[in-house]
């Protein structure tokens, strides 16, 4: 009469393998598990950090309005007619966003398109491989 306990000590290599097979993929599955969930964590933090970003751009953005209107009346109160005084914020908002179009098309006039190093770097890699080839075969 064989116990439970010889027959597990009698066991096969290959349920010996298929056991640490299942086992493996159980420890991976729960590895991926984890890391998902950690990830699922960190994008909601990211989000709500994109959120609060966005709501202080808004808010900078109407403090912005509110700044530049505040401006035109301190002109009005120097004296100026209403309507002149906000053509002159005007004016200099406009000139301010000419003068950003004009840096922003010189930043853009560099931009080449294409990774020009890495491609010749690869080309370069597949011509030495190619000559080697060649000799090797020859």
């Amino acid at each position: 009469m064989t116990s439970q306990n010889d027959d597990d000590a009698e066991r096969t290599i290959g349920q010996l393998v298929a056991d640490a097979t299942r086992d493996i993929s159980s420890i991976v599955r729960s590895e991926v598990a984890l890391a998902k969930a950690e990830i699922r964590a960190d994008a909601q933090k990211a989000g709500l950090g994109a959120g609060m970003f966005a709501a202080a751009g808004t808010l900078a953005f109407l403090a912005l309005i509110l700044l530049l209107i505040s401006a035109a009346y301190g002109l009005v109160a120097a004296g100026l007619a209403p309507w002149l005084a906000f053509l002159i914020v005007a004016g200099v908002l406009l000139i301010i966003g000419a003068i950003l179009v004009a840096v922003g098309k010189r930043s853009l006039d560099g931009v080449k398109g294409k990774p020009e190093r890495a491609i010749k770097s690869a080309a370069d890699t597949l011509a030495a491989v190619r000559g080697s080839n060649s000799a090797t075969q020859q």
